[in-house]
């Protein structure tokens, strides 16, 4: 072959290959700003002792709308058939997670509102064949509150109420009834600011 064809043969291979190789990857454009730039996440963890085995206690208390008779009255299914993505009337609560003994929820974002990524989780654990520790565990984010006392008063004021809520589902666990007055009004929903 002559030089010349050679050179061509040579050019139009590296032009060929050139054009096969892939166009460099985009910039990916940079994240949009944080609503909060700053979160305080907090977690509240509780629990109670009950005196029943677990497969009672989770029957009793862990189907996601039964916060209506340990909780929070009048509890209704929005959406969904117990599984992920079911909604709750409680806030309109969306059910995230799920295990044979738990489930997390949270609450969905409104308009106007700063979200405070609230999630809350119960959970049934066996400690013995016949006893069981019912968790219930909050998690958000309060860096939007005042100040520290504000979130201290905030955390006194879920913690006394999910407390209670626990020691309904501890009476109910073990096959009592709770008072008139017992359960929680529903909760106040934040409003557009």
């Amino acid at each position: 072959m002559k030089p010349v064809a050679l050179l061509s043969v040579l050019m139009f291979g590296a032009t060929a290959l050139y054009a096969q190789q892939p166009a460099a990857p985009a910039a990916r454009p940079a994240p949009a700003p944080l609503q909060v730039p700053n979160p305080h996440y907090v977690s509240v963890p509780m629990h109670i002792d009950v005196n029943a085995p677990v497969d009672k206690v989770w029957s009793r208390i862990g189907k996601y709308c039964d916060i209506g008779e340990w909780g929070i009255p009048n509890c209704k299914i929005l959406s969904g058939e117990g599984d992920f993505g079911t909604v709750r009337s409680i806030g309109n609560e969306i059910l995230v997670a799920k295990t044979q003994y738990s489930y997390t929820y949270t609450q969905p974002v409104r308009e106007g509102v700063t979200y405070n990524l609230y999630h809350g989780t119960l959970e049934a654990r066996a400690l013995t064949p016949t006893t069981t520790r019912i968790f219930y565990t909050l998690l958000f984010d309060n860096s939007m509150l005042a100040d520290d006392a504000a979130r201290e008063k905030d955390i006194a004021n879920r913690t006394a109420r999910f407390t209670k809520m626990l020691g309904n589902m501890k009476t109910l666990c073990e096959g009592g009834t709770l008072p008139p007055g017992s359960l929680a009004a529903p909760p106040v929903i934040p409003s557009a600011k």
